[in-house]
């Protein structure tokens, strides 16, 4: 055989071999590219909530606890990765994601048009229905479309002000429920559109007396889906974070959790 035909398949068998190790590493290095490294830190999901919101996230005893507070350490165990909570206020929350100072918001944040425009989210992980609380002597407040012109008092920010705009009352900003109830109380304001979570909450450890509250028909707003909220450069996170969700709500935990925290299922529409 001529010599130079042999080196020349050598040459081609050669570059072969080459280009077959290029793609093979190439391949493995596609493959190690997961959640974990969209992570501020590797191995830890760093989670953004208020902790000022019963039964969502708050302190007890000075320790964090609360629903969203034992989901996210779930989730993380779940992922196996560890979870850093990061108690923040409403009002940095949602930037906090896009300045990378936490992975995720897990703060009863409901997926909006204008939120979605700019951030993704999981799945719904439940599902808040709304309630007018207004003082129990209260007569003209019937159903949410005669809140026109009232004062209700409501979180910057947040879907219950949403709703109270969208009928057209006057918005009283404030963040703490507590503080809100009270200025209803004393006649301060005419009412808020919350959670009826949060109110069977508030009951079981204060008195709810000289209040009362209605919940808003399905027909007149929709109960708002709650769900994890992400960046938009963090899809691999996003696709882990459902998988957990998925298994939670497959082997009853996730409802349990509702269960434990709110009384009831929240997790189903």
């Amino acid at each position: 055989m001529n010599k130079k035909f042999v080196y020349a398949l050598i040459a081609v068998a050669t570059a072969g071999l080459v280009t077959f190790g290029l793609g093979s590493h190439q391949t493995a290095s596609a493959k190690s590219a997961s959640y974990q490294d969209e992570l501020v830190k590797k191995g830890t999901l760093t989670v953004g909530l208020e902790g000022v919101f019963p039964p969502y996230s708050y302190r007890k005893d000075g320790k964090l606890t609360g629903f969203e507070v034992d989901l996210a350490r779930k989730l993380g165990k779940e992922m196996n990765v560890k979870v850093n909570i990061v108690p923040t206020k409403w009002d940095g929350l949602i930037a906090g994601v896009g300045s990378k100072r936490f992975d995720v918001v897990i703060n009863n944040v409901t997926p909006t048009p204008e939120r979605r425009k700019a951030y993704a989210f999981t799945t719904p992980y439940i599902y808040s229905h709304y309630v007018l609380v207004t003082q129990k002597k209260d007569t003209k407040i019937k159903s949410v479309k005669d809140i026109k012109g009232k004062k209700f008092v409501e979180g910057t920010g947040t879907d219950n002000q949403q709703v109270a705009k969208k009928f057209d009352a006057t918005v009283i900003p404030n963040s703490n429920f507590d503080t809100t109830l009270d200025m209803i109380k004393d006649g301060r304001a005419d009412g808020t559109v919350n959670s009826e979570s949060a109110w069977r909450d508030y009951k079981k450890t204060n008195s709810a007396a000289g209040l009362k509250a209605q919940k808003i028909a399905n027909k007149d707003v929709e109960p708002a889906e709650v769900a994890a909220l992400l960046s938009k450069q963090s899809p691999a996170l996003r696709k882990q974070m459902n998988k957990a969700l998925s298994k939670m709500r497959a082997d009853g935990s996730l409802k349990q959790l509702s269960v434990k925290y709110f009384g009831t299922d929240v997790t189903k529409k």
